[in-house]
């Protein structure tokens, strides 16, 4: 045969671990449905008894998340290849972070101000009446810059980025447009997959850094005015809540919020193998799940950076 009528390698590699995962779910129904050797467990592990049917609740659970795991791991042996970073692959990945980033830049970020102004009020005002106004600065970025915005910038992408992101891979593939690209030769995962999930990366950590910059001028303008005179206790003050260890903590989780959102949508529709499923199920499964992870990533976080 041809070279263009070969599955590329990371392709293949999907379909089978969604294939090895199907037959291993097989296999435990086979083996809990033999019948028991006693009468009086029969009700117990019959088919319609509650352990076997957990059982394979268990096994679909955690055949999930090492779906999503697996195809972690591909697309980050893809994001390494020089060769998907080739002139066709080049200007995929700059369209899909300029169509996933600039439309909702500003609007997040004017959304993003104006409750943080808010809150910064809020903060500020109740210091104040409680005699703690050296402590409301610390307060305000404290609460808005190190654990409300990247958590809202991971919430909006994943709602406005990586869902949609998420849809488009679906109708492909049940069109069957990931099938005719391999026979052409072409990774659908290279071609059409790494630039979206990058670009959703990309998109939760800029919108999470922009807004962050600009709440902390907020902060600063909203206490003491427009005036430098103010700024050199204001960097001391900034600097000693983003220690080194809080740093390090911040720029983590930012990480893993951006990986968590570019990466569970899509690999929920890439391994959902059954194609009569309706696609809004796989996205409340794959949203559900992002809001799970994002959950276990800041409680991490809040006990790193005061326990």
């Amino acid at each position: 045969m041809g070279k263009c009528s070969k599955l590329p390698v990371q392709y293949s590699r999907l379909q089978l671990a969604g294939s090895d995962c199907a037959l291993s779910i097989q296999g435990s129904k086979s083996r809990t449905s033999r019948r028991p050797y006693h009468l009086g467990m029969a009700s117990l592990f019959s088919s319609q008894g509650p352990l076997p049917d957990a059982g394979r609740a268990t096994l679909t659970w955690f055949a999930g998340w090492w779906r999503i795991i697996h195809f972690g791991a591909l697309i980050l042996v893809l994001a390494l290849s020089p060769s998907s970073y080739a002139a066709s692959n080049r200007a995929a990945l700059a369209r899909h972070i300029y169509q996933d980033t600039a439309p909702m830049l500003l609007w997040f970020i004017a959304l993003s101000s104006l409750i943080s102004l808010v809150i910064i009020r809020i903060v500020v005002v109740t210091a104040v009446s409680y005699g703690l106004s050296q402590y409301a600065l610390e307060m305000v970025v404290r609460v808005l810059v190190l654990e409300l915005i990247p958590l809202t910038a991971a919430v909006f992408a994943a709602l406005r980025c990586a869902l949609p992101n998420a849809a488009e891979i679906w109708e492909m593939r049940t069109r069957g447009e990931f099938d005719a690209l391999a026979q052409q030769g072409i990774d659908p995962l290279q071609r059409e997959v790494l630039p979206r999930v990058v670009s959703a990366m990309f998109s939760t950590l800029m919108l999470a850094a922009v807004s962050c910059v600009l709440t902390a001028v907020l902060a600063y303008v909203s206490v003491y005015g427009f005036t430098t005179g103010a700024f050199a206790g204001y960097t001391r003050t900034f600097g000693h809540v983003f220690n080194p260890a809080v740093s390090i903590i911040f720029a983590l989780k930012s990480f893993l919020f951006g990986l968590t959102v570019a990466l569970i949508p899509i690999a929920s529709v890439l391994y959902d193998r059954s194609r009569a499923r309706l696609r809004t199920s796989v996205e409340l499964q794959s949203l559900v799940r992002i809001f799970v992870v994002i959950l276990l990533i800041e409680v991490a976080s809040l006990i790193g950076n005061y326990y």
